[in-house]
């Protein structure tokens, strides 16, 4: 697999990220959780949360225990293996939590339309 693709708008993205992206700045949970397949996996903050109901709670979780804003700066594509698309999405966050800003990754697979893993991560220097 090569480096990756930059991506320098969301619309180059996969329309079920633009989706989820955009549902997550709505905040809107019932659309967020649309995103993802049935047998879905989300790693966030050490914790994995696997299937609809669970990463509905992941998102009803902080959704209330922080308040921030989210600005993208950046995606990559990665290529596809096995059917699924890989590509890292790159945020700053501003808000009430530990620290007050934090620059994350998040990796996305997709296959067949949905979202089949996330993993959210701090960006490593240089990403």
């Amino acid at each position: 697999m090569s480096a990756g693709t930059e991506v320098a708008a969301t619309d180059a993205l996969p329309p079920v990220i633009s989706a989820y992206l955009a549902a997550s700045e709505r905040s809107d949970i019932g659309a967020i959780v649309a995103c993802f397949a049935q047998d879905a996996l989300v790693m966030d903050e050490d914790r994995t949360w696997r299937g609809a109901a669970e990463i509905r709670q992941w998102r009803e979780s902080v959704a209330t225990v922080y308040e921030y804003t989210v600005e993208l700066t950046g995606a990559k594509t990665l290529g596809e293996a096995d059917g699924v698309g890989r590509f890292d999405v790159y945020t700053h966050l501003e808000g009430n939590f530990p620290g007050g800003t934090v620059d994350l990754t998040d990796h996305f697979a997709v296959r067949g339309g949905h979202i089949v893993r996330l993993e959210i991560v701090p960006t490593e220097a240089g990403a």
